[in-house]
């Protein structure tokens, strides 16, 4: 057997191994240690997995998680579905149109938390200067807890959606067109053609994105910090702020923000087979 094949991926492994796979594996070791001050580490054995799965905290900013990760999934994978429907029609300027959707993706979730922080801002946002010219009430988007949750998912959906579209209009373009035109022939209307051959050729592709969006629905920290810095009183701090935080305010607990990543690993994992085995399940049917 060749080892020249070997040899081209040689590189990426290494790196991916050193970078993320050591990483991973160290943080499964370290939660089983406590630190003092981040140098000296002490073994404790599950004593910080049993400080969090007991904290009331914990519990909160897990259940805010998982109301986050549900609301953005099932959103995103219909935004994304319908967007990939609407372009995937032959209509005037369908390029420039499909640019727009997937642009905000490109932008740094940095710099997006700052952007609709500015925009959302109470007394000097872009939007509540629009409402008090119209004469209309100026909500305290970002200081509000059920209106700040609400303005973490949406943001989510305007930073994600396009990126999903474009899977989903890939899935698309993967219908042999010559089914649709059968169909018309048997006099099948647009929304049957979409429910009856549409939808379910497009499962294994919805899959997809319904697993790539859980794993970034978990993940989803960057642009809130930016965004709600967690607030207000913890309204939005979701599970990867809550493992930040424990390993980087004073004093520095290593060994508790390693528990906890190894608590989403688990978490991610379930929900992820549990996606997968679902959809498996369906295409089985």
């Amino acid at each position: 057997m060749s080892i020249a094949p070997w040899l081209f991926v040689l590189p990426n492994m290494a790196i991916f191994g050193l970078f993320t796979i050591y990483p991973a594996i160290q943080m499964f070791n370290m939660s089983l240690y406590e630190s003092r001050n981040g140098r000296e580490f002490s073994w404790v054995g599950m004593d910080n997995f049993s400080r969090i799965l007991t904290s009331q905290e914990f519990h909160a900013v897990a259940l805010q998680t998982v109301i986050f990760t549900v609301c953005f999934v099932g959103l995103t994978t219909i935004g994304s579905t319908i967007g990939a429907v609407l372009l995937n029609d032959n209509f005037k300027g369908r390029g420039f149109f499909r640019a727009i959707v997937f642009l905000p993706s490109l932008l740094s979730a940095v710099v997006v938390g700052l952007l609709w922080r500015w925009i959302l801002d109470r007394g000097n946002g872009m939007l509540n200067t629009a409402l008090a010219a119209l004469g209309l009430p100026q909500p305290g988007w970002l200081i509000e807890g059920d209106l700040a949750m609400g303005v973490i998912i949406f943001v989510g959906l305007w930073i994600h959606t396009g990126f999903y579209t474009l899977i989903m209009l890939a899935g698309l373009q993967g219908i042999d067109p010559t089914v649709y035109e059968a169909a018309k022939v048997d006099g099948a209307t647009g929304v049957q053609r979409f429910f009856k051959i549409t939808w379910p050729l497009l499962r294994p592709t919805t899959l997809v994105v319904t697993i790539l969006s859980t794993i970034s629905g978990f993940q989803a920290f960057d642009y809130i910090w930016n965004l709600t810095g967690g607030g207000p009183l913890g309204a939005t701090t979701l599970i990867v702020q809550y493992i930040y935080e424990a390993g980087f305010d004073t004093p520095a607990s290593y060994g508790l923000a390693s528990a906890g990543g190894v608590i989403l690993f688990v978490a991610v994992f379930i929900f992820t087979l549990i996606n997968f085995l679902v959809g498996r399940r369906n295409d089985a049917a």
